[in-house]
């Protein structure tokens, strides 16, 4: 049964074993647990969107890899947002994935539990479109269910015809005055962050000789990867998810190289797709650590692209994000994180910025928190 805050909404529920998707626009929810489509004479029934977790989706621990959960939440987030654009006439469209505001990892998920995903479009404004996902994993021996992972994404429709062209969203029907103005607000805070995010993207990640332990250059860390068709959508265009993916795993490198324990992702902040991926490029994804508290550690990570075939293009800066991790022991209980020993003006001033993120978050946790009470 899918859990609505609202009578009317967009959503999208995802049978992501073979990925069939059923996207509901302006539905009612009936309070039996099915969702009716409003305008069209024919009923359609949404059940709870699941995914069997299997070995290969695990990471070297045993848990759900967080980029494959990261893989799933933008597939989600892409479908609901193409399907959205392209609901009026014009040229037909493609959502691409501009920046993720923020995802929890609230739970581990494990192999054999089945993974619920719903998306929700929350803002539209002229040319991008906010996505809420919600990840629920099931045991299906118990019945027992959990929340593990919410995200926020933004997307921005390209025309198929002239991928260089973004075409206008749609609106949609809000169900308040409060509730698009609160929309808008975090529209207008995501395109100033994503504005002072690209002044300061040019940074370069320097090999560092026979680095000390503990400090920045020991555990900074990079993988190669030359972008395939598997990793591009029918236009030839790398998924989100898949750069994702790639980042989660560099970042959890980067992590388990400072901690040399057991390390889970706690939280993505702020990932930013400056620019599209093409096939045949060649990504360098790239982490190092930034800041590092008692219980966890924040860690950069960018990724630049270099087209292999079209060379003059140059390479170029394409996504940004910070990683948040934490250390756990073999009973899955928090660690202390080792202090960072920082070398130089530019490390330290990228662990007070560090410092302010996570003291910003805190405070933005305990403030949710309070609201819920």
């Amino acid at each position: 049964m899918l859990n609505l805050s609202q009578s009317y909404a967009y959503s999208t529920c995802v049978r992501t074993t073979a990925f069939n998707v059923l996207i509901t626009s302006m539905m009612h929810f009936h309070g039996t647990g099915r969702i009716f489509r409003k305008h069209a004479k024919c009923l359609v029934v949404c059940h709870s969107p699941l995914r069997i977790m299997r070995p290969d989706d695990a990471n070297i621990v045993g848990n759900v890899h967080g980029g494959t959960i990261l893989k799933m939440i933008e597939e989600a987030g892409c479908i609901i947002g193409t399907r959205h654009c392209n609901t009026q006439p014009g040229d037909r469209c493609a959502a691409q994935l501009a920046r993720v505001e923020r995802t929890d990892f609230l739970y581990p998920m494990f192999i054999g539990e089945v993974a619920h995903v719903s998306a929700e479009i929350t803002y539209a404004s002229k040319h991008s479109v906010e996505v809420q996902v919600h990840v629920m994993s099931e045991n299906i021996l118990t019945g027992a269910t959990k929340m593990t992972n919410r995200a926020a994404l933004w997307y921005v429709p390209f025309s198929l015809k002239n991928v260089d062209n973004v075409t206008e969203v749609p609106p949609i029907k809000y169900a308040s005055l409060e509730q698009e103005e609160e929309g808008k607000k975090r529209y207008e805070a995501q395109k100033m962050e994503r504005l002072e995010t690209k002044e300061r993207n040019g940074e370069l990640l320097m090999p560092v000789s026979a680095p000390e332990p503990y400090t920045v250059g020991f555990s900074q860390s990079s993988l190669i990867h030359l972008v395939g068709p598997s990793d591009c959508t029918l236009h030839g265009f790398v998924h989100g998810g898949v750069t994702m993916k790639l980042m989660d795993e560099v970042a959890g490198i980067v992590a388990a190289r400072h901690c040399k324990t057991n390390i889970v992702t706690a939280s993505v902040d702020a990932i930013n797709f400056h620019r599209k991926i093409m096939k045949g490029c060649v990504v360098t994804v790239s982490g190092r650590a930034t800041f590092a508290s008692n219980k966890s550690m924040e860690i950069e990570v960018f990724v630049d692209a270099d087209p292999l075939i079209e060379a003059e293009k140059g390479k170029y800066r394409a996504v940004t994000a910070f990683f948040t991790y934490i250390s756990l022991d073999k009973q899955g209980k928090p660690l202390p994180i080792p202090s960072m020993k920082l070398e130089g003006d530019e490390e330290q001033r990228r662990f007070e910025d560090g410092k302010m993120r996570y003291l910003q978050n805190k405070a933005k946790r305990l403030a949710d928190k309070e609201r819920q009470q």
